[in-house]
């Protein structure tokens, strides 16, 4: 089979004329690029299991057709490419969280790669004009206190859910290498800015100082992370999906390297919160120490320049949830029992 089926998606059409399935799109990153593309003339189409992290109040104005769905329905994905005549598929819809993970791998290995197979076989039959597949950093495993994971780096995860996310990321460059299927991979950092679900640093560091409750951080707080605004994150797979080479991975990082500690404390001072509200607690198991990217390659040949310095997207975020306050309240509400599973006694410093 040749490919693309549908030329006028990569042959400098206008925008409007491009009709994209976006997976996972009523989810934190998801939605965020639904906004941006449509407001960028893409035609779009949402498929959403809306799992507990996913929320179509995300997706209000935009306008998009929505299938709640599963990725992993056979049946389905084949008749929503059918029906909306879809020339291209960027891939969110994921098990994300590696706390969960620990804590039950199963669905991340069942979603995580047998969704993303779904998707590709069906890119395959149907000749889909570009898939892109959002994976993550955390497929290279951990970096010492120096150094940079390329494209290149051999992948090492440690939790379920980075080994889940690799697997996928394999996969996905397997059926570009077997079939043909015109695959791109997108490796990025920690991403952070408004509507993330609260179970994730940020948030949950925000939701926690506000209730007047212990902010958790884990072991000493010494992890390292590499933090991406989500917009400028979106911006780098919208590149990817226009100028991406097929049969490629392209790293989307920031440079702005964070402790822990130290983003727990932005947040505090921005909250005009005291630092005795944090509590540490007994350290994840596999907790990887530190991640950095390279993304030297998504700068030469996508022109991707991230533009949010951390300091601004923090406070960006910050003001988002204390205007969005009753949002963040009722979401941290459905998280007490992981929370409690999760943040436990020990190894305070």
């Amino acid at each position: 089979m040749s490919y693309p089926r549908h030329p006028k998606a990569w042959a400098g059409a206008p925008r409007g004329l491009v009709k994209l399935l976006v997976t996972g799109g009523a989810g934190f990153i998801g939605s965020t690029f639904v906004r941006m593309a449509v407001a960028r003339g893409y035609g779009v189409v949402v498929l959403d299991k809306l799992t507990y992290a996913g929320d179509t109040e995300r997706l209000q104005g935009t306008g998009v057709p929505f299938y709640r769905g599963d990725v992993k329905n056979r049946e389905l994905v084949e008749a929503v490419l059918e029906h909306e005549r879809v020339d291209a598929i960027v891939h969110f819809a994921a098990e994300t969280h590696v706390d969960r993970s620990i804590l039950d791998a199963f669905p991340f290995v069942e979603t995580n790669v047998g969704g993303t197979q779904v998707l590709l076989d069906a890119a395959r039959t149907r000749g889909i004009g570009k898939f892109v597949y959002v994976s993550t950093d955390e497929v290279y495993g951990e970096l010492g206190r120096d150094g940079m994971f390329t494209e290149e780096s051999p992948m090492r995860p440690n939790s379920p859910y980075a080994a889940s996310k690799a697997a996928a990321d394999m996969l996905a460059l397997a059926y570009h290498r077997t079939y043909g299927v015109p695959v791109c991979v997108v490796r990025p950092c920690n991403n952070y800015g408004p509507w993330q679900y609260p179970e994730k640093l940020i948030p949950v560091v925000i939701y926690k100082a506000l209730a007047g409750q212990p902010v958790p951080v884990y072991g000493k707080g010494e992890n390292v992370r590499e933090w991406l605004y989500v917009e400028d994150c979106c911006t780098g797979i919208l590149a990817v999906l226009e100028k991406g080479r097929p049969g490629t991975a392209y790293n989307l990082g920031s440079g702005e390297e964070r402790t822990n500690l130290e983003v727990v404390r932005s947040i505090l001072g921005l909250l005009g919160k005291d630092s005795g509200l944090i509590k540490f607690v007994k350290d994840r198991p596999g907790h990887d120490f530190r991640y950095r990217v390279d993304f030297s390659r998504a700068v030469r040949e996508l022109g991707f320049r991230p533009r949010v310095a951390f300091p601004c997207g923090l406070e960006l975020t910050v003001r988002w949830y204390l205007e969005n306050r009753k949002w963040l309240f009722e979401k941290a509400r459905q998280l007490e029992a992981l929370w409690s599973s999760v943040y436990r006694e020990g190894a305070a410093c």
